[in-house]
């Protein structure tokens, strides 16, 4: 009896740092393409204005962006009918195949207008694997953490989002380093890439000794005969079909989502530019601020999880909806007049606190909303097509509106964003006192309101309203 916890303790633990290794890599490699765009533009693109060709890269990027739909639909379908540990393990494959297609390429010079054509689907290979990549990890981290540390748990898939994008960044200083700019144009930037695909490998060989989840074995075995057909007349298992019998549950997520992803890509990576163009902060110590301020970022995630465990998911994310909503207009507006770099961070740690508010237990409220036969497909598309939506387009429109001399309305778009997903908050349930994690009889979409394993009692108990 004294070691059975203890050894069950250490099987979730190994299975989410499996599980979060996998989700670092895929982030990594995703924005490694940002990061070393400026290198490889040339060779991808004919020469001649060097704008154009940044153009040309930020056209795919965005194209990959827009893959991400497609992505949650066919990789979250796929989880949930054939599980989680082989959809992860496909996910990582898929981005592993997507870095060493742009590693590999040859330039324009060599092959002409199949280099633009090869690093096109290479990007498109890397958006439908991210895409299906987070439906899965939130799936998986939710399904396989200890009841009662459900938040805890879940919160590294954005310690380890934020971590790929934070390694990324290290890589680039460090061969900025040791190699001269002619290096880093002609052949420097296709190391990263190699880096990531052999990462990507390494995270495929330990994804397939994952355990599966229990909750999806469970639902496997109740849903299927010995051939593997369905045992009743109810939509297939992780169909579009079955996704549409849980219309509230979807538009939950949209709703959850709109704010906080505005809110996120706002405070991180738009955030690099406006210190630089608005501010007047140089590009080395711009890159210092967001460096450090993300480290510090990535160590509240945990901590929110943990928190939410105690008070319950919802709190958090009111915190992060009332802060948003009204601060978001001061903190930028003062930080465009702040040129002490300190000010300036010490202004985007306190944004990053109240993001945390959303980014640390998002993948887990969504995941609590679900029952096990769709859960991957229910927290994935519609949180895809939103983000896709508005988290893809908010960079576009902040540097649009500045552009157009009305920089400020940005402002008030972000914190009328948040103010969207603040009612959301307000008049939802407190997912952890009646999620569907632990009740896999739940066939309806308000099925599963306020039951679920015993084991799962004392953590209810802390988190009811």
């Amino acid at each position: 009896m004294t070691t059975t916890q203890p050894v069950s303790e250490r099987r979730v633990v190994a299975n989410v740092l499996r599980g979060s290794i996998g989700n670092l890599v895929e982030w990594y490699d995703w924005y490694v393409y940002a990061a070393f765009s400026i290198y490889f533009a040339k060779t991808f693109f004919p020469s001649g204005d060097p704008t154009a060709q940044l153009l040309s890269t930020a056209a795919v990027f965005a194209v990959g962006f827009l893959m991400r739909p497609l992505g949650g639909l066919l990789l979250g379908q796929y989880a949930d009918k054939f599980g989680r540990r082989s959809a992860l393990t496909l996910s990582v494959t898929v981005m592993a195949g997507g870095s060493l297609l742009i590693a590999l390429t040859p330039g324009y010079q060599t092959i002409g207008i199949a280099a633009p054509i090869l690093l096109l689907l290479a990007r498109l290979l890397q958006g439908l694997s991210v895409g299906g990549e987070y439906a899965t990890s939130a799936t998986y981290l939710s399904e396989v953490a200890s009841p009662g540390k459900r938040g805890f748990y879940s919160s590294f898939q954005y310690v380890t989002l934020v971590a790929g994008q934070l390694i990324a960044l290290g890589v680039q200083i460090i061969l900025q380093q040791f190699l001269d700019k002619a290096q880093m144009y002609d052949w420097g930037w296709r190391i990263p890439f190699v880096i990531g695909a052999a990462a990507a490998l390494i995270v495929m060989w330990l994804r397939r000794s994952m355990d599966e989840s229990e909750q999806f074995e469970t639902v496997a075995a109740e849903t299927t005969d010995g051939a593997g057909a369905a045992t009743s007349d109810e939509p297939k298992r992780g169909s579009l079909r079955m996704l549409l019998q849980y219309p509230r549950e979807c538009l939950l997520v949209v709703g959850l989502t709109l704010g906080g992803t505005v809110a996120f890509y706002t405070f991180t990576t738009y955030m690099q530019k406006y210190m630089k163009l608005t501010v007047g902060i140089s590009e080395d110590t711009v890159a210092w601020i967001n460096f450090i301020a993300l480290l510090a970022f990535v160590v509240l995630q945990p901590v929110a999880g943990a928190l939410s465990d105690r008070i319950g998911r919802r709190k958090l994310l009111i915190f992060f909806g009332v802060a948003g909503t009204l601060l978001t207009v001061p903190i930028m507006t003062v930080l465009g007049h702040a040129k002490n770099p300190i000010a300036a961070w010490a202004l985007m740690m306190g944004a990053l606190v109240i993001v945390t508010g959303y980014t640390s237990i998002n993948a887990i409220v969504k995941a609590e909303l679900f029952p096990t036969k769709i859960r991957a497909l229910g927290v994935g598309l519609p949180y895809a097509l939103t983000v896709a939506i508005f988290g893809g387009t908010a960079e576009t429109i902040a540097l649009s509106l500045k552009k157009a001399g009305h920089e400020s309305v940005f402002f008030w778009y972000v914190a009328g964003c948040i103010a969207i997903s603040l009612c959301t908050y307000l008049f939802m349930r407190e997912t952890s006192s009646s999620s569907t994690i632990d009740d896999d009889r739940a066939t309806a979409p308000d099925a599963g309101t306020g039951t679920g394993a015993a084991a799962d009692a004392p953590e209810r108990r802390l988190t009811t309203a």
